[in-house]
């Protein structure tokens, strides 16, 4: 671990500046410290080598440790082929190997990628998560149409950054925690049934013995949780998604 590249991250358990829970199912858990992640990949056209692969209590995906030419050391995820010693680079002029960092509109239709940027020079917000891809479906206008690994299509800015490959560890999903402590040590606490609690906790509580919601299914915060679309067709991003997840 990179001492310099981590600080100690405070535990909240789910609650606000004035103590009221706001993240429900969180508890303690064990000490971690967070890794500062380059999610930019702004240092462009800087050979760096793979130092080390290591192991992230904060996230899915495990990390890469990358030393540059001028000695400058920063974290990215793994992707699914990397290896320790390996050499990867960020910019237009890039190879499509797994690790390398290039604008959208220099990559291929059909090639996967991983942290991928919704504005350009933002920082990577998407495809992060352990085994996850997305897809270069195609290019209209200023825009690559991208799949999403949910299945949804989006039109993002071709200048918008992304990395070459699969995020690594995709054997996470299948890995058994084994036991409730292993949650626990993770800061999540148990989840209770809506209709096993009062109306006050949750719309589906209330009534007399086992009795069901008495109206239709909600979240705690009233949205319908019957599958009904609650997206707001004004937001300023509807019209970037060509196609709807599944």
């Amino acid at each position: 671990m990179e001492k310099r590249l981590t600080w100690t991250l405070p535990k909240n358990s789910g609650r606000n500046a004035t103590g009221v829970v706001t993240v429900r199912h969180q508890g303690k858990r064990e000490k971690r410290r967070y890794r500062e992640i380059d999610w930019k990949r702004d240092k462009r056209d800087v050979l760096a080598r793979v130092a080390a692969l290591e192991y992230d209590p904060n996230r899915t995906a495990n990390l890469a440790l990358v030393q540059y030419t001028d000695g400058e050391r920063r974290y990215i995820l793994a992707p699914e082929t990397l290896e320790v010693g390996q050499k990867i680079v960020s910019g237009e002029a890039a190879p499509l190997t797994a690790g390398n960092a290039l604008p959208l509109k220099a990559i291929p239709v059909g090639t996967p990628i991983h942290c991928l940027e919704l504005m350009p020079g933002q920082g990577a917000k998407l495809v992060r998560g352990a085994g996850a891809a997305a897809v270069v479906t195609g290019f209209e206008d200023r825009f690559a149409l991208v799949k999403l690994p949910s299945g949804e299509i989006r039109r993002i800015g071709i200048n918008a950054y992304a990395t070459i490959g699969q995020v690594g560890r995709s054997e996470w999903k299948n890995t058994p925690l084994g036991k409730a402590g292993r949650k626990r040590h993770m800061g999540v606490r148990p989840t209770v049934r809506g209709t096993a609690q009062n109306p006050r906790s949750h719309s589906h509580g209330g009534g007399e013995g086992r009795s069901g919601e008495g109206m239709h299914p909600k979240t705690p915060w009233g949205k319908s949780a019957r599958g009904n679309r609650t997206r707001n067709k004004s937001k300023y991003s509807h019209k970037m998604i060509v196609q709807r997840r599944k």
